[in-house]
């Protein structure tokens, strides 16, 4: 049973950073178009970007496994386990999703109407994650943090460069 639960941590660990490196083919010219950007004073320097990443990726990995070796005991409990699980594969998606539409494609509007989106899943998850096990929930709170910023970053920059994206 034991091995099982490590088993199923790495697997929970390695969606997340598979997710992030779908996102990386897309941003293989990223720190190059990121330095031509008119960029805003508090923008992080492109460096930033990897480390931050990869602490959230682990973070969330580890909230999804907390939420799916729990054991709900009422029902709700087991339905938010459920939602929250499946909220978490398609935030995924929209995560890897917006690094093409950004840095791929250069399509600032869509980016921007994307990352809302993610917003919003990332928000949703947290709360069914925080029903079933309160540390997951909070687990997400650096991610949901994360990509307010960022959602601002993005509105600057397609602001900023209208010829680039």
């Amino acid at each position: 049973m034991r091995i099982r639960r490590w088993w199923a941590l790495a697997g929970w660990l390695a969606l997340p950073l598979l997710a992030g490196a779908a996102g990386a083919v897309a941003s293989l010219d990223a720190r190059e178009f990121y330095t031509a950007l008119v960029r805003p004073a508090w923008a992080p320097p492109g460096g930033a970007f990897g480390p931050v990443w990869t602490a959230l990726y682990l973070m969330m990995g580890t909230a999804a496994w907390l939420v799916w070796q729990a054991e709900p005991a009422t029902a709700p409990l087991a339905e938010a386990r459920r939602i929250g699980l499946r909220l978490f594969v398609v935030q995924l998606g929209l995560n890897a999703a917006w690094t093409w539409l950004f840095f791929a494609w250069r399509l600032g509007a869509a980016a921007l109407g994307e990352i809302v989106t993610l917003w919003a899943f990332i928000a949703a998850t947290a709360w069914c994650f925080g029903r079933v096990r309160r540390i997951a929930g909070w687990l997400l709170v650096p991610y949901l943090a994360w990509v307010t910023f960022a959602t601002a970053l993005t509105w600057a920059l397609w602001r900023a460069n209208p010829r680039l994206l």
